[in-house]
């Protein structure tokens, strides 16, 4: 597929106004996309595990305009209306209107949700923007009636359109395990969108646990924007490309053969490296908290102790996603309470697991 596959036939239909809704989850990077190319085109590949309960629910409402001279739309964060988000989706709709011509024709209400903090570090922007490209494509398909609107084109289309608004959002559409950025040994992958992992995957990997210890809530001080593009001409970042590809290889197969250590070795590697190109790049920064500090060194003496095959990975921020095997379920989350929860910002986390993407809501 190419940017070209995704600029539609002229629309056979007419709608006047309507109303769709979605829910999609945010989800927690394994090799982690760490610096990106003009376009939202990744410098590396990256998989992750899609979340179940960390999701955006998202209504998108329209109306035709009497004109097409400019985009109209309001935004609303859990029922209050934040013109701040307006540019960040003003700079979306510049984007990917070549690929929904019918953008200007309406004016959009943005009604969305959280269930989880937004600017924390569990990707808001992923699940987000995933969601406003769903209920974006839920609309030019029935403005369609095209063959080619599959599922299987709807949720790559989907995916390229949620890449332009946030990069890791394109592996928001569907899971368990996404593959987003080309490969050489994951057929079918792209850097243009997410693509479902498609080698075997053992059994010690199902249903997957993600406990995310909200260390810090507020808003990051450096966006993740700001970060991916710090790392043009930072000193470490073409080894650091190649460890992506290096480690994504490896993966094939730990997942196959079920090497749960070795899959933590990379994982806990890869939180390490994306935390360490922030600390090395021009400004240098810092996003983990003392706390993060604390709960890394927590969970290896855990696992020291009891060979539990607990770990943790970190996205763009402090909080720690502590990930865990299904049958460790109950000694993780006592472990979790009696030692973890303190360096928790008010004693708050959440309990989630893998899940298998977004959905739509009364269709």
């Amino acid at each position: 597929m190419t940017e070209q596959d995704f600029i539609p036939k002229p629309y056979s239909k007419t709608l006047e106004n309507g109303s769709v809704n979605w829910s999609s989850p945010s989800n927690i990077a394994l090799v982690k996309y760490w610096g990106k190319k003009e376009h939202q085109i990744p410098e590396n590949p990256s998989i992750s595990f899609t979340l179940d309960h960390c999701k955006t629910t998202t209504t998108l409402s329209f109306s035709k305009k009497e004109t097409s001279d400019s985009f109209s739309f309001d935004v609303f964060l859990d029922g209050e209306q934040k013109d701040s988000f307006k540019s960040k989706i003003e700079t979306f709709f510049k984007r990917i209107e070549c690929y929904l011509p019918f953008l200007r024709d309406y004016h959009f209400k943005i009604e969305t949700s959280n269930t989880f903090p937004h600017s924390s570090g569990i990707a808001s922007s992923a699940s987000g923007m995933s969601a406003l490209a769903l209920c974006l494509m839920s609309i030019e398909r029935n403005l369609s009636s095209a063959l080619e609107e599959t599922d299987k084109y709807f949720n790559q289309k989907a995916s390229f359109l949620a890449r332009l608004g946030s990069g890791s959002a394109c592996r928001s559409i569907e899971g368990d395990l996404i593959v987003w950025g080309a490969h050489k040994e994951i057929d079918g992958s792209s850097d243009l969108f997410g693509v479902k992992y498609p080698h075997g995957v053992h059994q010690n990997f199902k249903n997957y646990q993600d406990t995310i210890l909200l260390v810090d809530k507020g808003k990051k001080q450096v966006s993740s924007t700001v970060g991916h593009d710090l790392m043009h001409n930072h000193p470490f970042a073409i080894r650091r490309f190649e460890q992506a590809h290096e480690n994504m290889s490896k993966l094939i197969n730990i997942f196959k053969n079920g090497d749960v250590d070795a899959f933590v070795k990379i994982v806990e590697s890869e939180a390490l490296t994306l935390h360490a190109m922030m600390m090395t790049s021009m400004p240098y920064f810092i996003l983990m908290k003392p706390n993060t500090l604390e709960i890394i060194n927590k969970i290896w003496a855990y696992r020291n102790k009891t060979n539990s095959k607990v770990c943790f990975t970190l996205d763009a921020g402090a909080n720690v996603h502590v990930l865990y095997p299904e049958n460790e379920k109950e000694t993780v989350l006592e472990f979790v309470k009696n030692q973890l929860v303190e360096y928790c910002q008010n004693g708050h986390y959440i309990n989630d697991q893998i899940g298998f993407g977004a959905q739509q809501i009364g269709e």
